[in-house]
């Protein structure tokens, strides 16, 4: 792919948003950024990095915004992957659209069974013959990954198809959603997959964007869970620099899947928008597979001056 076509793909996406640069004051998840004069979103910049690649094998796609400058970088950003458990972060702001309109509530008990049971379930799986709150489901999503969760919040929003709209109401129209956890991490043509600049554009509308559908306090809500979550340690957190904040969501495979998007929140000056998906090799140790997205996110910042 061309990076005529990533600069086409990001900036369809972006171009009516009235997309700002934010100051970061204060904890990014309190939702209280102050919003700085609007910026001029760059044309992509070429980011290469074929060298870290070559050196551990798969296909790695990226993509990263600094809003207090408009410059963007991307490598295959308009390349399909498997995006794995970063879909989470999305589903808990479909949740929140739909608690925002009066059509579901946040306090509400959900009963959890052994027949909604599967592989990785760290507060359904206690939960089982009681309930959880759905809040406490879009927690458990956001922070834990928790996958029995994940299917239960699609379920009570009335399933995948009402999910995929709530893709194409933010204005993402290539994003697919075709199954449930855990086929869903499975490779299967196009379905279940992403761009990285696309959803780099749809972290910016949920999240930075001063026309987001989310409100302040939903908002506040999402940023929490991705800032509070545990899991990804070695990814986008690993590559930035000392005093940096991240709110993110990470996604594995567990066959060479090792994904993360985020905002990372430098101690001074505005947000930076980033989605790493890398497709290794099914024989990569974990940590290796971290490493890269790692690795990458530091020749981002370092590309866009932040060394």
């Amino acid at each position: 792919m061309t990076a005529e076509t990533d600069r086409r793909s990001v900036l369809t996406g972006l171009g009516a948003l009235g997309v700002m640069g934010c100051s970061q004051q204060g904890n990014p998840a309190s939702g209280q950024e102050q919003p700085a004069p609007p910026v001029m979103i760059h044309p992509i910049e070429p980011l290469d990095l074929s060298a870290l690649e070559a050196r551990n094998g798969g296909r790695l796609g990226f993509a990263m915004m600094d809003m207090a400058t408009g410059r963007n970088l991307a490598w295959r950003g308009d390349e399909r992957f498997v995006y794995c458990s970063t879909f989470k972060m999305y589903l808990a702001a479909a949740t929140l659209l739909r608690v925002q309109a009066g059509d579901e509530r946040l306090d509400r008990a959900v009963p959890v069974t052994q027949a909604d049971m599967i592989n990785h379930a760290p507060t359904t799986g206690p939960a089982v013959g009681s309930s959880l709150t759905i809040e406490q489901l879009m927690q458990a999503t956001v922070e834990l990954s928790d996958n029995p969760a994940a299917n239960i919040l699609i379920r009570e929003m009335g399933g995948l198809d009402v999910f995929r709209a709530f893709y194409r109401g933010i204005g993402d129209a290539s994003t697919t959603v075709d199954r449930l956890e855990p086929t869903m991490n499975r490779l299967d043509g196009d379905k279940d997959t992403i761009t990285p600049s696309r959803s780099m554009s749809n972290i910016i509308r949920l999240l930075i964007s001063p026309t987001t559908p989310l409100s302040a306090e939903s908002k506040a809500l999402l940023l929490r869970w991705m800032t509070d979550t545990p899991t990804g340690a070695d990814r986008l957190k690993g590559g930035v620099p000392a005093g940096w904040r991240v709110a993110h969501k990470t996604g594995t495979g567990g066959y060479g899947p090792t994904n993360d998007i985020g905002i990372l929140y430098p101690p001074s000056g505005g947000p930076i928008v980033v989605a790493a998906y890398y497709h290794a090799t099914s024989t990569t140790p974990d940590a290796a597979n971290a490493a890269v997205i790692a690795e990458a996110t530091r020749l981002a910042l370092k590309a866009l001056g932040h060394d």
